[in-house]
């Protein structure tokens, strides 16, 4: 450990950098140009991009910057870049490595390499694909529409990744539908249970759980809200409920009557789900609500089918005031800032209600409207943000980021071949519904809107000092430590060795380049240089690459890589 009291200090010091002005200035960069309707003003030709701008706008639109992606966006400018990646063709993540499960009995072991193969395949996308932006806007939308994998079958699991990344770009209220019919989804909320009771099934009772959740967590939030997602109060001041009980109740009726598609009939029985297949209306009578339902003062008239209640459910939520401020507040924390300003998601939110052709809930208009707002664009030069800019970076964002900057192409291994992941956020294995924590989280002693501060615990410290050296071990009988995880990741460890090696300078150039856009603070810049002379490290003085890679680890540990500002 090279530090080994500085867990607390930290975690303080990135609040403290959350709530304060942005880092140190460096003369010659140029911040975007804006307009009065607060997005950046698109000139004919491509406007100029600067270094530290392409690479600000690269953490908020993909796993973390490399160079060739800077590159990209400095000659194609933001708009561009982003219409590129939506004509990206789609590549979901193959279900078959994760269908071998199915020849697996239910009484034997599973092994890790098929338990951790979504968490894997999404996390090397993350580091290596193409379609970074897609991927991130996937990632965004798991955060809140949660579908854990602590429940179900591998392959659920991975269909499930699979709906949410091929709508990612697509219309919310097309997702919403996506959603109600996925067959893990309908497991981990217990809507393939939800039956009215009746005399012809005795054992079936109504589960309100989806009902809930997709109200309160997918569409719409517990309090009414105004257009740019402050919440309304009665004229005592008190927040208003955005439903009732009865409400649910009477959704969950709407709900029911859904069932797994039993084609084929003798599947294996790991595949009891038939995960891959969205659910069927039920053909049994029994298991349908048929009556006349009443949600949201809307009516539902007797005998429809539940398709056609469904489909009328989704229209119900995507007409709702609430639903696009709701979801426009929830992009923008993941994207691009935690405590978004009330006119930011205002502009967001009305982007989300037309996307100038009429049409709600355009998800790559929201996208864009959120990554080229004037309120995610004006830290495009150091200093030049606000008070409050930014975001933590949550721990998965800060380890793909970190692979990413060592030139991985995919998730390096530790000994034995275990998958290294930060433990407090492995993707879609939240430990509840609520995922890894409320979007209403705020900073300890602050007022500051901060979600993603509630995983930043003295363990995630630690986890952020040691992960970069997990993929290292000792190897006795060579009396040497061995980096070929590494070299079995791609990961170009050879030039963090080769510029440790030549100066302390040369080190702290490339850190600045690879993730500190260019200009490095100089308080940490000055303690980078101080450790690296010192004379008596804490590092083999016969391994660069170790003191490189601890040296990498601790400047990523410091609260100015620790918030994308």
């Amino acid at each position: 450990m090279i530090v080994r009291s500085l867990n607390w200090i930290l975690v303080s010091a990135l609040i403290f950098a959350l709530a304060g002005c942005g880092g140190g200035r460096e003369d010659g960069v140029e911040p975007g140009v804006q307009n009065s309707s607060g997005q950046i003003a698109l000139n004919a030709s491509v406007p100029k991009v600067t270094f530290y701008a392409a690479s600000r706008f690269a953490e908020q639109v993909s796993f973390g910057p490399t160079p060739a992606l800077i590159a990209e966006i400095q000659s194609k400018g933001f708009e561009k870049w982003i219409d590129d990646q939506f004509a990206l063709p789609l590549k979901p993540i193959d279900m078959a490595p994760a269908e071998v499960i199915y020849s697996i009995g239910v009484n034997q072991q599973v092994p890790n390499e098929i338990w951790q193969y979504l968490e894997r395949e999404f996390s090397n996308r993350a580091i290596s694909a193409p379609d970074q932006l897609r991927n991130r806007v996937t990632w965004s939308l798991s955060q809140f529409i949660v579908a854990a994998s602590t429940k179900g079958e591998v392959p659920g699991w991975v269909n499930w990744h699979n709906v949410l990344y091929r709508n990612a770009f697509g219309n919310y209220g097309e997702l919403l539908y996506q959603v109600s019919v996925d067959g893990h989804m309908a497991h981990y909320l217990d809507n393939d249970q939800n039956r009215p009771k009746s005399a012809e099934c005795q054992h079936c009772a109504p589960n309100e759980n989806y009902a809930r959740e997709l109200m309160q967590l997918f569409s719409l939030g517990v309090y009414k809200l105004n257009a740019d997602g402050t919440p309304l109060r009665d004229p005592r001041g008190r927040f208003i409920e955005t439903y009732t009980q009865k409400d649910v109740e009477e959704l969950a009726r709407v709900l029911t009557g859904w069932t797994r598609n039993q084609e084929p009939q003798n599947r294996p029985q790991r595949n009891w789900g038939n995960w891959g297949k969205p659910m069927v209306p039920s053909t049994w009578a029994p298991e349908r609500d048929s009556g006349r339902k009443v949600v949201l003062q809307k009516a539902f008239p007797a005998n429809q089918t539940a398709d056609k209640d469904l489909r009328d459910v989704v229209e119900l939520l995507m007409g709702h005031d609430n639903i696009a401020p709701f979801v426009a507040l929830r992009m923008i924390q993941h994207l691009v800032k935690s405590d978004p300003s009330p006119s930011y998601v205002a502009r967001v939110a009305a982007r989300f209600k037309n996307n100038g052709s009429g049409i709600a809930g355009d998800l790559k208009t929201v996208t864009k409207s959120i990554l080229l707002d004037v309120e995610a664009r004006r830290g495009d030069a150091p200093g030049a943000g606000a008070n409050g800019d930014g975001k933590f970076r949550e721990p998965f964002l800060h380890s793909m980021a970190m692979w990413r900057g060592l030139g991985c192409q995919k998730v390096p291994s530790g000994q034995g071949g275990w998958f290294i992941l930060p433990a407090s956020q492995v993707p879609f294995r939240q430990q509840s519904v609520f995922s890894y924590y409320a979007p209403t989280d705020r900073a300890p002693g602050s007022n500051l809107l901060a979600p993603e501060q509630r995983l930043l615990t003295s363990d995630d410290i630690r986890t952020r000092l040691s992960m970069i050296e997990w993929a290292s071990w000792w190897d006795s009988k060579n009396n040497r430590r061995v980096w070929d995880a590494y070299i079995d990741a791609g990961c170009k460890i050879g030039d963090w060795k080769a510029a440790f090696s030549q100066s302390p300078t040369a080190f702290n150039d490339k850190l600045a380049v690879t993730y500190f856009r260019g200009a490095m603070p100089p308080v940490l810049r000055s303690n980078m240089e101080q450790l690296l002379r010192q004379a008596n490290p804490p590092w083999d003085r016969n391994d660069a690459t170790q003191g490189a890679m601890r040296m990498v680890a601790f400047s990523l540990t410091t609260p100015y890589f620790g918030i994308m500002k």
